[in-house]
């Protein structure tokens, strides 16, 4: 789906700054009180705040045979397995802005690592949603790529995934993610914002964050503490 690079920047912007917690709320005003958040089986690598635009991908559990081959014939399998059965065509799409997220079907094994997260980053990737895990974890953290899984995986995708679709709606634990929304993750988590709610919801949120830093400057001030990045 393609949507206007000016209005998702336009939307952007209306979610800078703002926390997890926030848009929660902000969800809350408008009755949506059980749906779009991530429950707390999704956690962050490190933490870290990013607001971004959902891009959906989507793989399936591989449904082949793994065929009986030898080393050096296995390495050539890995080349065609990647070309024709576990592609990565979304990478050549990213746009910047975009918030890539994931449904590998729960499958354990590492569909992104330290070099294709990197790639999808330098071309504008601002973070990482996946149902899966991912790998070369300690990489990640140096590399600073803001990622939420479900687990890590030690596994390559050979003989464990295969690619299905993308630009589609996807689940992930149970939450419904289209293109296009909008994504906010933090220490917290991940919350999601319909993009035809993303308007109204940013409104309350804003309100909340507002009112939230007027009440903690005033307890800075009678601890005698300096206002930090959080009051800014």
């Amino acid at each position: 789906m393609n949507f206007s690079e000016f209005e998702n920047k336009e939307l952007l912007e209306l979610y800078e700054g703002l926390r997890v917690a926030d848009v929660r709320d902000g969800l809350d005003y408008c009755l949506l009180h059980h749906y779009y958040s991530l429950p707390y089986t999704i956690r962050p690598l490190f933490r870290v705040r990013v607001i971004g635009i959902a891009k959906t991908v989507r793989y399936l559990p591989y449904s082949g045979e793994i065929p009986k081959l030898t080393p050096k014939e296995y390495e050539e399998w890995m080349g065609y397995y990647y070309q024709n059965i576990c592609p990565y065509p979304w990478l050549e799409e990213i746009k910047k802005g975009d918030f890539i997220v994931i449904d590998q079907s729960n499958v354990d094994a590492g569909l992104m690592g330290s070099n294709n997260s990197l790639v999808g980053y330098q071309r504008g990737a601002v973070g990482y949603l996946t149902n899966g895990g991912p790998r070369d974890t300690d990489e990640l953290i140096i590399q600073k790529i803001p990622f939420w899984f479900k687990f890590i995986s030690q596994k390559t995708v050979i003989g464990r995934l295969q690619f299905d679709n993308m630009n589609v709606p996807v689940s992930i634990e149970g939450v419904l993610i289209k293109p296009g929304d909008i994504i906010v993750a933090d220490g917290d988590g991940i919350v999601v914002v319909p993009r035809e709610k993303a308007y109204e919801v940013a409104t309350y949120a804003r309100k909340e964050l507002e009112n939230d830093k007027l009440a903690r400057r005033k307890l800075y001030d009678l601890l005698g503490w300096e206002y930090d990045e959080t009051l800014r």
